[in-house]
């Protein structure tokens, strides 16, 4: 804001000299008439050469007129202010617009619509005779509508206050209704609470009576079956007597048969020398040969000079190492029976399924044809949408699971249909099928295993 001090004298008239008249603000020039004597300062600021700028101003010859107002304002508003040469010049540039404004002041007699701030500027920057009283009326005028428009402003406020308090003492009603009615649900509630613990103790009550009823039959019962366990030890030192003269009569019976059995015996002995002598006769005259096999040839078992599965584990070999399953399978009609999806999910698990059976497929014709042993693929038919059309290979059994019966039952169902003794190898990680086939005689390996002599082929 551009500050007045008592005793600073205006400037003189259009024609840039005195008139002898003396014209003095007494009062702080008003901030929005201030605001609009920057603005026609900045406007006429472009009309001046550098050398009729003050010193202070002439950097901001080149600025737009709305950079100037913002950046010079101060020093714009002080040299209208302090400098009277500049002042007529601005002046001077006024009046050259030809504004109707500037011809109504020049004239004494500004225009009654014309806005009081804009009369008010221009005659703080033309300085025609009155301009004090022109720019005292306009601050007067804009503080009374300043305070007009505070008034509103307050108005407004007022009302929105009044609004704000009608909407929160409507919510406090709610409010209150709300916990009133909260109040009341849980006066109820807990009301029902009171009644069911009433019953609750009633209850307990009742089991309280009916427990110290169990407990006395109990006693009862206690007591019962005392007087009856000493009844039943009675009745067994009874019995174990009468059982004692059973056992003495038993004996005593026994020693008469075994006297008078030595007839029956002489008997019995006389029926089997002629027996005998009857089968002597009957294999001479039938010319039979001695016999050849005898009971315990018949007994399956593992002769010496033979191998069987379990025999091979005693070889040094890893679990893992390929040369174990071709030991194995070197055996006398040994059957490998391949869990298949183990496997398969074991080694190329990212493949479709029926790409998976026909890479496994493919190795184990290519194992058969090397080894000649028996090979069984099982797969699980649960995993199956459809029929699987499939020719299998050469050397191999393909078997799929009926519904309801998985692969691992499947093949447990092979390995006890196989004979006792005969050489079953069978591939799955699943510990609980190799433990199955293991009780059953079969040997079972990791699907890793047969994977490495796969890849091997």
């Amino acid at each position: 804001m551009v500050e007045h001090t008592d005793g600073v004298e205006a400037a003189g008239d259009a024609g840039g000299a005195d008139d002898g008249v003396t014209e003095v603000l007494d009062r702080p020039l008003p901030e929005g008439i201030r605001r609009r004597v920057i603005g026609l300062v900045a406007e006429a600021f472009g009309g001046l050469t550098v050398a009729e700028l003050p010193a202070q101003l002439r950097q901001y010859a080149r600025f737009t007129p709305t950079r100037r107002a913002k950046f010079a304002g101060n020093a714009m508003a002080a040299a209208v202010e302090g400098d009277p040469v500049f002042r007529q010049r601005i002046s001077a540039r006024l009046r050259e617009t030809g504004s109707e404004l500037v011809e109504a002041l020049d004239a004494g007699s500004p225009p009654a619509a014309a806005d009081p701030e804009d009369v008010a500027a221009m005659a703080f920057v033309l300085r025609p005779p009155g301009w004090v009283k022109l720019v005292t009326a306009a601050g007067e005028e804009a503080q009374r509508a300043s305070a007009e428009r505070a008034g509103e402003e307050a108005q407004r406020e007022l009302r929105q206050l009044r609004e704000e308090l009608a909407s929160v003492r409507a919510e406090a009603r709610a409010e209150t209704e709300r916990v009133r009615a909260e109040l009341e649900a849980a006066r109820r509630e807990s009301e029902s609470h009171q009644r069911r613990l009433r019953s609750a103790v009633s209850d307990v009550r009742r089991g309280e009576a009916a427990l110290r009823k169990a407990q006395a039959e109990l006693e009862s019962l206690r007591s019962e079956a005392a007087a009856e366990k000493a009844a039943a030890l009675a009745e067994t030192r009874r019995i174990k007597s009468r059982l004692a003269e059973a056992e003495a009569g038993l004996e005593a019976t026994r020693r008469a048969a075994r006297e008078g059995r030595s007839v029956e015996d002489m008997r019995l002995r006389l029926l089997l020398d002629t027996v005998l002598d009857a089968a002597q006769g009957l294999r001479r005259e039938l010319a039979l040969p001695p016999a050849s096999v005898h009971p315990a040839d018949t007994v399956d078992a593992v002769q010496p000079g033979t191998m069987t599965p379990k025999d091979i584990a005693t070889r040094a070999l890893s679990e893992t190492d390929p040369a174990l399953l071709d030991q194995l399978l070197a055996l006398p009609q040994a059957h490998l029976v391949v869990d298949g999806y183990n496997v398969t999910k074991t080694g190329y698990p990212t493949m479709p399924l029926d790409k998976q059976r026909l890479r496994l497929l493919g190795g184990l014709a290519m194992l058969a044809a090397q080894t000649g042993a028996e090979v069984t693929c099982v797969f699980d038919g649960a995993e199956l949408a459809a029929p699987v059309l499939l020719a299998p290979p050469r050397g191999v059994r393909v078997l799929f699971s009926k519904p309801g019966v998985t692969a691992d039952e499947l093949i447990r169902q092979l390995v006890r249909a196989e004979p006792p003794g005969r050489p079953v190898v069978v591939v799955s990680t699943d510990r609980e099928v190799a433990d199955g086939v293991a009780k059953a005689g079969a040997r079972p390996v990791a699907s890793a295993l047969l994977l490495r002599r796969l890849a091997r082929t």
